[in-house]
């Protein structure tokens, strides 16, 4: 995404039409209506997830953004709560201490109280958002002053509900673009983006972008 300002008053401006489009325009709720208790990321990049929550500390009351039936903290917070879209995957999270069912695409607003959460981190679904700069900012508003918000992705996804952006651009292109909703939203402070496996594995890429509410 391109650096030159763009109109505050349209948080989009500048995106390609068609940008947050979809091969797939239907309902997200018939897609997601079948539980898959599976992982979408090998044994490797779940590891390099969970080493990365480890790093950044996040504990206390944390929010796992689009999530399902595991949350992949080697170390449980002390409270975690669960947002997705399947109740039977929702449920099976052992983890989770609650869980809210929530399409964000039908409503980027979020049930949840200003400064709830000492951090939220969202696994391999930004990008499957259509309306990804209202989370990003209701996001801000749940989030305690000084909180993680972490984003984890890799190289596979479900392509006829991945936005055609993302569908139209490499690795690099991914980081580049979730890069872009923090800068258009915040304000965020300490934004750092990296490839958390090795360049050498034969394994899923792990790729990490995140940012810290400014106090």
């Amino acid at each position: 995404m391109t650096d030159q300002p763009h109109d505050l008053t349209d948080l989009y401006s500048g995106f390609p039409a068609g940008f947050f489009g979809r091969a797939d325009q239907s309902l997200d709720s018939n897609f997601y209506a079948a539980p898959r208790l599976v992982t979408h990321i090998d044994d490797g990049a779940i590891e390099a997830v969970g080493k990365l929550y480890t790093e950044l500390g996040l504990t206390g009351r944390v929010l796992d953004l689009m999530g399902s039936w595991v949350s992949h903290f080697p170390v449980k917070p002390e409270e975690l709560v669960v947002l997705g879209m399947n109740t039977k995957e929702l449920s099976a999270n052992k983890d989770a201490d609650s869980w809210l069912q929530h399409d964000l695409n039908v409503n980027p607003i979020m049930p949840l109280l200003d400064e709830e959460f000492d951090g939220v981190v969202c696994c391999v679904s930004v990008d499957y958002l259509t309306r990804p700069l209202e989370v990003f900012n209701e996001v801000h508003r749940c989030l305690k002053p000084g909180g993680f918000f972490v984003h984890t992705f890799s190289n596979r996804c479900f392509p006829t509900k991945a936005i055609n952006g993302w569908n139209q651009t490499d690795d690099r292109g991914h980081v580049s673009i979730v890069g872009e909703y923090f800068r258009r939203t915040g304000p965020w402070s300490d934004l750092s983006a990296e490839l958390r496996t090795e360049t050498s594995s034969f394994g899923d890429p792990l790729y990490a972008v995140w940012g810290r509410k400014s106090s």
